[in-house]
């Protein structure tokens, strides 16, 4: 097969899933290939300030270009249009890469910062802080810490350990980290990782046509509907009061539980009558973990190699049929039970625990959030605690990975809200 057929059957999925328009694909091939990055030949990067609207001002000066920054000023910048006959959508060929300029994952941050050669410098300079020494400066580094929350993007690799699973984080360059939000954005931006070469970069494409002069802007909340999720997504880059908003975590709906049972394809067991086994029976296991085959010494168990003579099943993987087993084998016991993740998974645990106890929740069980439902209420606890002067370090999890994968404590509101973006994550009050 020719070339592009062979990045069509690797990356497709990928493409479609982005919602790239076919039509960008010839286009966006030849330049991953021939590493062509040519958007400085269709846009520019335009310094600004913001000029407060007064009668009789017309729309040229409601924004000029800044000639000069004063000392401790605000950066501002954003992205237009430079190519004189503007950009068209259908075009095959508009479409864009744009390079990324650090690419970490969380707990290796700080670290790369005090060690990589010229890195804090650079993404200093990007994010519009002074620095100037030689010597990386601490407080500079948590700067740009608490910073790079505004300016961060987030994939995750589909293959590899658990370990390789964990998020990456990303920052763009500078054309990329220059283009701003806007709530109905004139392109659209995806990461794309390119297997050939095993790199990542940004696609950027048109979402209509532009003139000369207009502005390349993008939604940082692309996807989100509901506006007061929406809200306070946006956060980060547009401050809003939300203190307001009711923060009592109630319980999902039935529809919510029976989503998770539909989605473990779990088939319930029917009701049987447990059996009663002589006192010395000897017992026999079937099971694929190595330590149970080399901890399981009593003298009441064996192994055995057939699953079909086990009088227990102690699995690794996740049990499914329970019904087949509670009718053909109801003396079968396992290391398992119907629904166990209600318990095992981090959102779900956090839910019935609930029930027990207040209202609000157990004394035992730390304030705990689900940020892809409870965004909300968790922001609005947040600022609450804050306006207190309350400790407001957070434990932030992955609900469905183990060994304390992708887990960070914060407590920074910017970083909590971006990382939702990475891995469905609940927000467990730290015990201080």
């Amino acid at each position: 097969s020719c070339p592009y057929e062979a990045f069509v059957a690797l990356h497709a999925a990928a493409l479609s899933a982005s919602a790239v328009p076919a039509r960008h694909w010839p286009s966006l091939w030849h330049k991953l290939e021939n590493e062509v990055f040519d958007a400085g030949d269709y846009f520019g990067i335009m310094q600004v300030e913001e000029v407060e609207e007064e009668e009789g001002d017309n729309d040229e000066m409601k924004e000029k270009i800044r000639k000069k920054i004063s000392p401790g000023s605000q950066l501002c910048y954003k992205v237009i249009v430079t190519n004189e006959n503007g950009l068209e959508a259908a075009n095959p060929n508009s479409i864009f890469l744009i390079d990324h300029a650090w690419t970490y994952r969380i707990e290796h941050a700080r670290q790369q910062l005090q060690q990589v050669p010229g890195l804090l410098h650079r993404m200093a300079s990007l994010m519009g802080i002074d620095f100037h020494g030689e010597v990386p400066d601490e407080t500079v580094v948590d700067q740009v810490l608490e910073d790079m929350w505004r300016y961060n993007q987030t994939y995750q690799l589909s293959h590899g350990t658990a370990e390789e699973k964990v998020p990456v984080w990303y920052i763009m360059d500078e054309f990329g980290s220059r283009i701003q939000h806007s709530d109905n954005p004139t392109f659209a931006v995806a990461p794309f990782f390119y297997m050939p070469q095993q790199i990542a970069y940004t696609i950027l494409w048109p979402l209509r046509d532009l003139d000369t002069g207009e502005e390349v802007s993008r939604d940082f909340a692309y996807g989100e509907t509901d506006s007061l999720v929406r809200k306070c997504r946006l956060l980060p880059w547009l401050p809003r009061e939300v203190q307001d908003t009711d923060h009592f975590t109630r319980e999902p709906s039935d529809e919510h539980y029976q989503a998770i049972l539909n989605e473990n394809k779990e088939k319930l067991p029917i009701s049987i009558k447990p059996p009663a086994y002589a006192e010395d029976k000897i017992f026999k296991v079937y099971t694929d973990l190595q330590q149970v085959l080399q901890n399981l010494t009593h003298s009441r168990f064996e192994f055995t190699d057939s699953e079909q003579e086990a009088d227990i099943l102690y699995s690794f993987s996740h049990f499914k049929d329970y019904r087949k087993l509670s009718e053909e084998r109801p003396h079968v016991m396992l290391n398992q039970f119907p629904c166990e993740n209600l318990l095992t998974v981090k959102d779900c645990l956090a839910y019935i625990s609930r029930r027990v106890g207040s209202s609000e929740a157990p004394k035992w069980l730390p304030r705990t959030f689900n940020l892809l439902t409870e965004l909300p209420q968790f922001v609005s606890y947040f600022k609450q605690r804050e306006r207190r002067g309350e400790d407001n370090h957070w434990i932030c999890k992955p609900w469905n990975l183990a060994r304390s994968l992708d887990t960070y404590v914060s407590k920074s509101l910017h970083s909590i809200i971006r990382q939702r973006e990475s891995s469905p994550k609940v927000r467990r009050k730290e015990v201080v």
